[in-house]
């Protein structure tokens, strides 16, 4: 049997099909709902554990430059120890005062350069111990946020595996009822959901309102909404609007003639007043 052009259906079978559509992706909403903040928070778990380890793996070069200048500058006091030794050597074989002035200011120099070679590696010892210890909190911190991330992960497959099944057949019946809908309908019926706060993009009649903005429906259009003869949407919220009967919703009677009796209450006060 060939199937029904989307375009052929009538108003009334496209209002239908359009609201089996939207209790479809409200179940496949109430599913993604069950995971909550789940997949943001392993996101997040997962963004900081790398930037973490950006961050150690700056650290261990930083600790490795440092221990680098370490070993550069004790070279350099080997050396400026052995000229020294040289200098003091040669004193002793000096012929004038202008050589002893030239040789004392060469140790005198390279006495300094020690000193400051010594300042220097102190430094770096320092900046060493300061960040081997930032190295150590960040391992540890990765360590702990890579054991809240498995702990979330397994809760999020947990609950994707209960919901997955499910999701699926609401998923294939989604696009069943999709290529029911002509495609200008579908697409106007998608863009009105997107904005939608909850998600509805077609809603039945409530006590009189449109059940997604909750505002009054004048009687006319709430007939007009019965008659199946044309869409209407709600002028405040812009959702598809159909009637109970039509979404297969039982309405309460006790409501109904709660509303009824309170109706009578008012006009039977309002005719005493008048008397009065």
């Amino acid at each position: 049997m060939a199937k029904k052009d989307p375009t052929d259906l009538s108003v009334e079978e496209k209002l239908k099909t359009l609201y089996q559509l939207q209790t479809a992706l409200s179940a496949i909403d109430e599913k993604r709902a069950l995971r909550g903040e789940l997949p943001l928070e392993v996101q997040d778990l997962e963004d900081e554990i790398e930037g973490l380890t950006t961050r150690i793996e700056k650290i261990g070069k930083d600790i490795a430059d440092f221990q680098k200048a370490v070993l550069q500058k004790k070279g350099e006091i080997e050396e400026a120890q052995m000229s020294v030794a040289r200098y003091k050597s040669q004193l002793d074989e000096v012929k004038n005062n202008r050589e002893y002035d030239t040789l004392s200011k060469e140790i005198e120099y390279q006495t300094l350069e020690i000193e400051l070679c010594n300042k220097k590696i102190r430094e770096a010892q320092f900046r060493i111990e300061d960040k081997t210890a930032e190295l150590q909190a960040n391992e540890k911190t990765v360590e702990e946020r890579k054991s809240d991330l498995e702990i979330k992960k397994n809760e999020l497959d947990e609950i994707m595996e209960e919901t997955r099944a499910e999701e699926e057949k609401l998923r294939a019946k989604v696009k069943e009822l999709e290529l029911k809908i002509e495609p200008r309908l579908l697409a106007s019926f998608k863009r009105i959901r997107k904005s939608a706060r909850n998600g509805l993009g077609i809603v039945y009649v409530q006590r009189d309102a449109c059940g997604g903005c909750f505002n009054k429906i004048p009687p006319q259009r709430q007939l007009d909404i019965k008659m199946h003869k044309k869409i209407i949407v709600c002028e405040y919220c812009g959702r598809i609007m159909i009637d109970p009967e039509l979404a297969g919703v039982k309405i309460d009677t006790s409501e109904l003639d709660d509303k009824k009796k309170t109706t009578r209450k008012r006009a039977i006060r309002k005719t005493l007043k008048s008397e009065e």
